[in-house]
């Protein structure tokens, strides 16, 4: 009996819900579960040998000037595929997350802006509809390029991040490519991923980098699950939170299957204080893209400055923000009329955040790859300097 009525309240939420994205004009088309599996451009298609190489490039130092630092340093499985600190420590770094500091001496900057997963942003750009078209998929906080063929390069020609004062950016990836030529083994297996001719290229480099990233998906959450036809994959709580989150205005930016519209907006976001400078973002106008909120569970602290560490914290900077009577947690930089028109439709977000941040947490799949290579082709150590 006990069952049978667990299975009608399941049922009667499922309605409830739908009815509401009925009557919102939304909902079901604003809210949608991720596809299983992700698209690739058609000059990399997904094949196991790319994914391979590119999991062994991802976490060997052998790509950063002095051989310290790994894609995999600022991403990590451990924080899924993000990283705990605020902003990353690149260059020089030692340790990993939060306990990772500086060697000294040092004369390397904190990386500008947090690190974001790199779970399932194989599907960036995505719309409402399923669509997107994964070679103009927008990447970073800037969107300052598109594709993870081209993103995947971006840090190894980075000073703070990756390059340091080894060599020029514009000799950077010349010099990576060089490296990866003289080893035997990476030869070997580019030559099984790319084929014929001059395998070992930078832009091969890549294209296997991306194929790794691609492989990185999470999309079975209670959430999915639940949009795929599963009344019970969410708790009461939670289907109240995807309601209330509905009603207050978050899907407004954070929608379709990667809950983000990728477009740029502005938020007001402090700066972080370990920054010498303020970080005016896209054109210096301080907007930044519309972070997903998925796996927001292994993935604090959030923002692209890293300042705030929990989510109820982030709810109360929107609440905040969107008040008549706003307390000291915006930008200094960003005036009133900056601000994104959309945040003004936003209402009462403080109330019953509970349920919100429950339906948030139900956005999180623990189901991605956590796999380390247990060795490397260049016997660095796979993450760099991260013990």
């Amino acid at each position: 009996m006990r069952q049978a009525f667990t299975a009608v309240v399941a049922t009667a939420t499922t309605l409830v819900l739908v009815l509401a994205a009925t009557e919102s004009g939304r909902g079901q088309a604003s809210l949608t579960a991720l596809p299983r599996v992700a698209a690739a451009p058609p000059d990399n298609p997904t094949d196991s040998r790319r994914v391979a190489l590119g999991q062994l490039l991802f976490w060997d130092p052998i790509l950063s000037g002095n051989k310290d630092v790994s894609c995999a340093t600022c991403h990590h499985p451990q924080f899924g595929y993000a990283e705990n600190l605020d902003v990353s420590i690149g260059v020089n770094g030692v340790g990993l997350g939060e306990h990772r500091w500086f060697a000294l001496p040092n004369s390397i900057p904190f990386v500008k802006r947090n690190s974001q997963t790199i779970l399932n942003v194989a599907f960036n750009g995505i719309d409402q509809a399923g669509r997107y078209d994964p070679s103009e998929a927008p990447m970073f906080w800037d969107v300052r390029v598109l594709g993870l063929e081209a993103q995947a390069l971006e840090p190894i020609k980075s000073f703070e991040e990756m390059r340091g004062g080894a060599y020029p950016e514009d000799k950077a990836l010349e010099h990576v490519v060089a490296r990866l030529q003289a080893n035997a083994e990476y030869r070997s297996f580019f030559s099984a991923a790319f084929g014929g001719g001059p395998a070992v290229t930078a832009t091969n480099l890549g294209k296997a980098l991306a194929a790794f990233q691609r492989s990185l998906v999470a999309s079975n959450s209670p959430f999915d699950r639940y949009m795929r036809g599963d009344a019970s994959a969410l708790t009461s709580s939670q289907a109240r939170g995807m309601q209330r989150f509905e009603r207050i205005g978050c899907v407004n930016c954070h929608s379709g299957p990667m809950f983000s519209d990728f477009k740029p907006h502005v938020l007001g976001v402090p700066d972080s204080r370990k920054l010498p400078a303020s970080d005016s973002g896209v054109k210096e106008t301080y907007a930044f893209r519309t972070a997903s909120l998925r796996n927001l569970v292994y993935t604090a602290p959030y923002m692209h400055s890293g300042v705030f560490q929990t989510l109820d914290d982030v709810l109360d900077f929107y609440d905040n923000v969107t008040s008549r009577r706003p307390r000291g947690l915006r930008n200094q930089h960003v005036t009133p009329d900056q601000l994104d028109p959309l945040l003004r439709r936003l209402r009462d977000v403080d109330r019953q955040s509970d349920d919100v941040i429950a339906f948030l947490e139900a956005l999180s799949d623990d189901s991605f790859d956590k796999s380390i290579p247990k060795r490397l082709p260049s016997g660095l150590h796979p993450g760099g300097a991260i013990q």
